[in-house]
């Protein structure tokens, strides 16, 4: 999912999404400080199980979801990463691998809390669900909230622009340089790759997902919406209107850089973390997680082995 850099508020959604509930994306995707403090306020105050410490080194929640049957993601109602389809079913590349990762740890089923992206952070650290599952773009300002696996996948940006691409808006640059309004997701990172582009922050329309923004485009009310590569493309495909450009990668810190999307836990969660950072490996190693992640419209070249620790750094 493509969401932004900063408090989950934030965020990478990249990240992050929606058909049946929408098509939305990475974000997964970074939140604004102020969004974050609020959403973890407001979560803490609704949380749903108690939140005390159990002092067990590496945490005890591998043991107590295995011990239940069943464990409970987070998502984001954000096609392809996490979200409820028609049928009524949780699916996604996030709870599909979430499901494969929890059966080989002997966790048997896995339930769907949908929220907000920018609750997603909150929402797990005051317990109202195990972990986040809705391909959240790891950064640095996550990784001081939380702590991922590694990446099961890798992202660049892409916009929606109408048909033609009448602008040639093809990366923040353009944007900045030909004054183009510019609309992204709530929580999105692409909103902080924007302001170090040199984009006034006040000037973005936030909309709720990527078909929020595809609307706006249609309807000019914006000439670009910025999402993850993979959103966008989807989106776009039955739009008589609008198009996606080819991916780039944003400049971060006059670097390119290309997003890494994983699952969140809460820091005391080590044990849980390391078990399935395992499984995850060998999914990689066997080629499963290609496989497990293909329909929802990854190709190889988003396959990575990146570590959360790089991503972490920045």
């Amino acid at each position: 999912m493509a969401p932004p850099l900063g408090n989950d508020a934030n965020g990478r959604a990249e990240e992050r999404a929606k058909e049946p509930a929408g098509i939305r994306g990475t974000s997964r995707r970074s939140l604004l400080a102020g969004v974050a403090a609020f959403g973890a306020l407001g979560a803490a105050g609704c949380s749903r199980v108690p939140t005390a410490a159990t002092g067990v080194e590496g945490g005890e929640l591998l043991d107590r979801l295995r011990a239940q049957g069943v464990a409970r993601l987070g998502i984001a109602g954000e096609i392809p990463f996490g979200y409820i389809d028609r049928n009524g079913e949780l699916t996604g590349e996030a709870p599909e691998l979430a499901k494969a990762i929890f059966k080989r740890l002997g966790v048997d089923s896995v339930q769907p809390v949908p929220t907000e992206f920018g609750s997603l952070i909150p929402g797990l650290n005051s317990q109202q669900f195990d972990v986040v599952s809705a391909g959240m773009y790891i950064n640095p300002e996550r990784c001081e909230q939380v702590i991922f696996s590694d990446p099961d996948y890798q992202m660049k940006d892409a916009f929606i622009v109408r048909k033609g691409n009448p602008k040639g808006l093809r990366d923040y640059k353009d944007i900045v340089e030909k004054k183009a309004k510019f609309a992204t997701g709530t929580g999105y990172a692409e909103i902080g790759y924007a302001v170090e582009a040199g984009y006034k922050e006040s000037d973005i329309l936030i909309v709720p997902d990527q078909v929020a923004g595809l609307n706006a485009v249609e309807a000019g009310r914006v000439d670009v919406f910025a999402g993850t590569a993979l959103t966008v493309r989807e989106v776009v495909k039955k739009s008589r209107k609008a198009e996606s450009t080819e991916p780039f990668a944003p400049l971060v810190k006059g670097k390119p850089h290309v997003d890494g999307g994983g699952f969140a836990f809460r820091p005391t969660e080590t044990k849980l973390r390391d078990a399935f950072n395992a499984e995850l490996r060998k999914l990689k190693e066997s080629g499963e997680l290609f496989r497990i992640l293909k329909p929802f419209g990854f190709t190889k070249e988003e396959m990575t082995d990146m570590t959360a620790k790089e991503l972490c750094r920045g």
